[in-house]
């Protein structure tokens, strides 16, 4: 169990001024794993205050200076590797055999690439006869998803720091236990305080702060469509500059001339990396209609070969849902295919043969798929 009591405000760690805590399942066990702060609207004004109170000193700070401790930031990540690896897999539900190299490795080497970018940005330039800055916006109120937790912080935090912008950082509730070791690894670093702060909590109540404070100059989001919609609406009152990445449907496209051995076992891959719940996932598999038989069939087998189970067993590739609110969203889906009149190739409803614990989902494909059909044109996480 890893418990934080506490959240992470100008410099230090507090406690919350409400009494809630929110419990973070394990995706593998529906164990409870750990949790964290409930926050309030009062901790996320203290912590927009904090920020604020520190942007102008933070922006003053030379780009060398911010960029080392960015350094320093990806270095103690790096240091904890393994262990924030575990956290995520049992979070999120990627197999640890995955999780360590893309939940952990991929955001660690973000995070040393803005180091390198940064040192080369133009933030003077001239244009003619003009000279062109370009400043820090001042504070940054990051909203972060789920699903590849670690990695959309840092994609928006170490670019944010490193500009000369301080943060505001409000995680997914469902995985923000990497969050925290985050925060633990900022402190240690010996970031000055106000310039980095992390709020638990509920998007209703947390987020909304950030979207609607005067005091927050861009809020950047990446989350479902609804979501962003919200953020959009709350933040014209202040005429914030808003950052979106939401929902997508993505079509894999073979023509009649590709390797079929190859690539379709590439393209589930592709489909089933994080059991699906990836922005990018090739869920839309789009094939020359003489060819779609032959295809389902290797599909099917390619589906059926993958290693699923526990995340934190090494020899899996495939493991569960996140929580059992994305297994019953993703279990109305495949009812809906069916119920749509898509043709089950293989899969369908309820938990794999012989697992009863965890938020498994049999890994599932369908074929005569009508491009009006839900599956087709809903994102299925």
């Amino acid at each position: 169990m890893t418990d934080y009591d506490k959240l992470y405000i100008n410099g230090a760690w507090v406690p919350s001024t409400g009494s809630g805590s929110i419990e973070v399942v394990n995706a593998s066990t529906e164990e409870v794993m750990g949790s964290v702060p409930e926050g309030t609207v009062a901790d996320m004004e203290a912590a927009i205050a904090a920020a604020k109170g520190a942007s102008e000193a933070w922006a003053a700070e030379g780009v060398e200076e911010r960029a080392k401790y960015v350094q320093r930031i990806a270095e103690g990540l790096k240091g904890r590797m393994d262990e924030i690896a575990a956290t995520i897999a049992g979070e999120v539900g990627m197999p640890i055999k995955l999780a360590t190299g893309i939940q952990v490795g991929l955001p660690v080497g973000t995070t040393e690439s803005v180091v390198n970018l940064v040192k080369e940005f133009p933030f003077e330039e001239e244009v003619g006869n003009s000279l062109v800055v370009r400043e820090p916006m001042g504070v940054v109120g990051c909203i972060t998803p789920w699903n590849y937790p670690l990695h959309q912080i840092m994609a928006k935090v170490a670019p944010a720091l490193a500009t000369g912008n301080t943060v505001v950082l409000k995680p997914s509730e469902v995985a923000p236990l990497n969050a925290f070791m985050l925060a633990e690894v900022i402190d240690e670093v010996g970031l000055p305080a106000g310039v980095f702060n992390l709020v638990s909590g509920y998007g209703p109540v947390v987020g909304e702060v950030l979207a609607t404070s005067p005091d927050v100059d861009m809020v950047s989001l990446t989350g479902s469509t609804r979501a962003g919609r919200r953020v959009s609406e709350l933040a014209a009152a202040t005429v914030k500059k808003v950052h979106l990445e939401l929902g997508g449907k993505s079509p894999n496209v073979v023509l009649d001339d590709a390797d079929f051995a190859q690539v379709i076992g590439k393209g589930v891959f592709a489909c089933y990396l994080n059991s699906g719940q990836t922005c990018t996932a090739h869920t839309r598999m789009i094939v020359p209609k003489d060819k779609m038989d032959e295809v389902a069939e290797m599909a099917k087998a390619a589906a059926e070969s993958f290693p699923l189970g526990a995340a934190d067993d090494p020899s899996n590739l495939l493991g569960p849902l996140v929580s059992e609110a994305q297994w019953n969203r993703v279990q109305d889906y495949i009812r809906k295919g069916i119920e749509e009149g898509a043709e089950l190739v293989t899969g369908g409803l309820g938990r794999p043969e012989g697992i009863e614990k965890g938020y498994f989902v049999k890994p599932t494909v369908f074929k005569n798929v009508d491009n009006s059909m839900t599956i087709a044109q809903e994102e299925i996480f």
